[in-house]
């Protein structure tokens, strides 16, 4: 794979990233390939990012099997339940980007695919100048949306394919999550194809409602592989 990393983007903030973080992690694993996940900026978490022990759940590791590597997974940790650059105000911490970005290099250093999950949209604010897209776009890592299937899911998907394009971002393409089974299924159904077919991009799947892990991991399947043939395309 000649692009090692890959970015788990949202439509909004709570729609799945860190569970098709997590799944995507473990299936490039599967795979034989050496995968590690990274949170760049967690907020609302008191100690050790949530998010990556998410990650590790559903990839079936845990934290000693990433040891020495754990602070670049979770280089910014911040307590206050908010977009970054409010967390980091109201701690009065500055959030270090060059740091940040050093880690996942290091990362790339080490393992063959590193899957990155940011905060909330690609539009959230680290700072008063900087969003989650510059970072992206700087990087030059290629993007997967997850947006949540449901009513309201084409205006904002469409509006995050549109920031990423102006920004030059590349874009694998989007995981539709079904948040909820009691969804009008027109809308969910439709909401991909539409979604294709106002923007063309890829849609990668319309992963289920599914509370286990393992028959939700078993459901994933599919995409992974369409993510893996997609990600390589870009690499």
């Amino acid at each position: 794979m000649n692009n090692r990393s890959v970015f788990i983007t949202g439509t909004d903030t709570g729609v799945g990233k860190t569970v098709v973080t997590g799944l995507l992690a473990r299936f490039l694993l599967e795979q034989g390939l050496r995968t590690a996940t990274q949170k760049w900026i967690q907020t609302g978490c008191d100690g050790f990012s949530q998010d990556i022990d998410s990650h590790l759940k559903l990839m079936m590791r845990t934290r000693d099997e990433y040891e020495g590597y754990i602070r670049d997974m979770e280089p910014c940790v911040l307590n206050f339940p908010a977009s970054p650059h409010l967390a980091a105000r109201i701690e009065e911490k500055v959030i270090d980007i060059d740091k940040i970005i050093r880690s996942w290099k290091r990362l790339e250093s080490e393992f063959e695919a590193v899957v990155v999950e940011g905060a909330g949209g690609v539009m959230v604010p680290v700072d008063e100048e900087t969003m989650i897209v510059d970072m992206c776009g700087d990087a030059g890592i290629p993007v997967i949306i997850v947006a949540a299937n449901r009513l309201g899911s084409i205006n904002q998907t469409v509006l995050t394919v549109e920031a990423l394009r102006k920004r030059g971002v590349d874009i694998v393409g989007v995981v539709f999550n079904r948040m909820c089974k009691d969804e009008n299924e027109e809308i969910t159904a439709d909401n991909p194809r539409i979604t294709r077919q106002i923007t063309g991009v890829d849609i990668l799947g319309d992963l289920p409602r599914e509370d286990d892990p393992e028959r939700l991991y078993r459901m994933f399947l599919p995409m992974g592989r369409k993510i893996l043939k997609k990600w390589r395309q870009h690499g």
